[in-house]
């Protein structure tokens, strides 16, 4: 059974506000790590709009050379896209409709790797349907004081045993987390 993963970049205060991370070789190398060591990516609709944007090749902006392994590892990524919105989706996508618990667990049952998850709000309802098997918190050295946080309205307690830790150069440290 393939794990469902979730990971994400934080501040100190758990604010998840794209613009505010910090933006390094490391932390890249790390996430395109973390993508490479899943099957396929379940994004939901805002998720999937925002690295869209940003990540399918060729970009559209003047792109470091040391994003290059990240660009090329989440552009060729099998994608499954939640949305009741959308009509259609490309980017090496699939567009999921219908009932979403029965959908994640079919794709646990596959054999591989695991299946990362990209979206807040998507993990918010995985979450509550006890579905996600692992955490990722990639916490940056930084205080926001602003911005959305994490699982704000979460109704239970979700309790986690630290599986992994890596510290990066720039203060940064990725917490991986399974349910305990």
């Amino acid at each position: 059974m393939r794990p469902l993963r979730f990971s994400l970049n934080v501040t100190l205060d758990g604010c998840y506000d794209h613009t505010v991370g910090i933006v390094d070789e490391d932390l890249h190398r790390n996430a395109m790590e973390y993508i490479a060591g899943c099957d396929a990516l379940l994004f939901g609709r805002v998720t999937y709009g925002m690295m869209l944007a940003a990540w399918r090749l060729p970009v559209s902006w003047p792109m470091p050379d040391w994003m290059l392994p990240f660009a090329r590892t989440i552009d060729a990524a099998k994608k499954y896209v939640v949305s009741s919105t959308l009509k259609e989706v490309d980017w090496n996508a699939e567009l999921v409709r219908g009932d979403l618990a029965t959908f994640v667990q079919q794709l646990k049952q596959q054999p591989g790797k695991g299946i990362g998850v990209g979206g807040v709000q998507l993990a918010m309802a995985l979450t509550e349907m006890g579905l996600i098997d692992e955490y990722q918190f990639v916490i940056h050295p930084r205080i926001a004081g602003h911005g959305p946080t994490l699982f704000t309205g979460l109704s239970r307690l979700v309790d986690l045993k630290l599986v992994g830790r890596q510290e990066f150069s720039s203060g940064a440290v990725a917490m991986r987390y399974e349910l305990r």
